[in-house]
């Protein structure tokens, strides 16, 4: 599947999107830890999923029809994000209040980019291949090493 061709004054304006994104992962964190320690961990992550998804339906209703093959169209294997998420939250509050914030977004992105690059390298999910070279070895080194560090401190 070949890259989608993306202009230059948009690549500059989703990299600091993604970044802010990032950054409200940690708020999540934050806010995630000691809600699990009151409600539990589950009923903390489906509070979570409750809200985004009424945010997600009002948006839904005021953006008018979608484009693209119905849900029951694709393949199943897609649909594994569903799965997947609910992990990623549960985690993430159970982790928080004992590693900490800073511990715990570190040791998620360590996990992300390793699993990014064997993505990318491999083309898995109809991604466009990107061979690992050195500066992704290199790259990928130093988020473990920020692990190590931060884990010390």
């Amino acid at each position: 599947m070949p890259a989608p061709a993306t202009r230059p004054w948009l690549r500059l304006l989703l990299l600091p999107l993604v970044i802010l994104a990032g950054m409200g992962l940690s708020v999540e964190a934050g806010l995630l830890g000691p809600l699990g320690e009151q409600v539990g961990h589950l009923w903390a992550t489906l509070s979570i999923f409750g809200v985004g998804s009424a945010i997600l339906f009002l948006l839904l209703l005021f953006a008018g029809p979608q484009k693209g093959p119905a849900l029951t169209d694709l393949p199943r294997w897609q649909l594994i994000g569903g799965l997947l998420g609910p992990i990623y939250v549960v985690v993430l509050t159970l982790a928080t209040p004992h590693i900490g914030i800073a511990m715990t977004m570190i040791a998620i992105l360590s996990g992300q980019v390793g699993k990014s690059v064997l993505i990318d390298h491999f083309g898995w999910f109809g991604a466009t291949r990107k061979k690992v070279n050195a500066e992704r070895w290199l790259a990928l080194g130093l988020i473990v090493v920020a692990l190590v560090l931060i884990a010390r401190g």
